[in-house]
């Protein structure tokens, strides 16, 4: 099996800012049918719609993404073990620092390329 690098850029929870798109890699723990416990990683991929708090330990961001035509939006605090890595994707242009109106917004938003660092 070969190693592959993602092209994505990798950010701390104190860069994600509303309108980025987000690759989240979450620590998931399963018991097999057998009773054994076995933990796996889960891409969880959208778009940042809230960040509330302060970046510290009690803040958190909503990601949301359409999976099979449904809206699917999950909250993860900033600081949280089982999130393993934040890669950046994009960043749309975006005037608000809670985007709520995408829940009912069918268009795509424009995007800038570069991450500020």
């Amino acid at each position: 099996m070969t190693s592959q690098t993602s092209g994505y850029q990798t950010i701390t929870p104190e860069q994600i800012k509303p309108g980025m798109t987000v690759r989240l890699h979450q620590r998931i723990r399963d018991i097999s049918p057998k009773g054994e416990e076995r933990e796996r990683i889960q891409i969880f991929e959208g778009i940042v719609i809230k960040c509330r708090g302060n970046r510290g330990n009690d803040g958190t961001f909503t990601v949301r993404k359409i999976a099979e035509g449904v809206g699917v939006e999950k909250i993860f605090p900033f600081r949280t073990p089982t999130i393993s890595k934040i890669e950046f994707v994009k960043q749309a242009h975006v005037r608000r620092a809670k985007l709520y109106y995408l829940r009912t917004y069918g268009k795509r938003l424009k995007e800038t390329t570069k991450l500020e660092a």
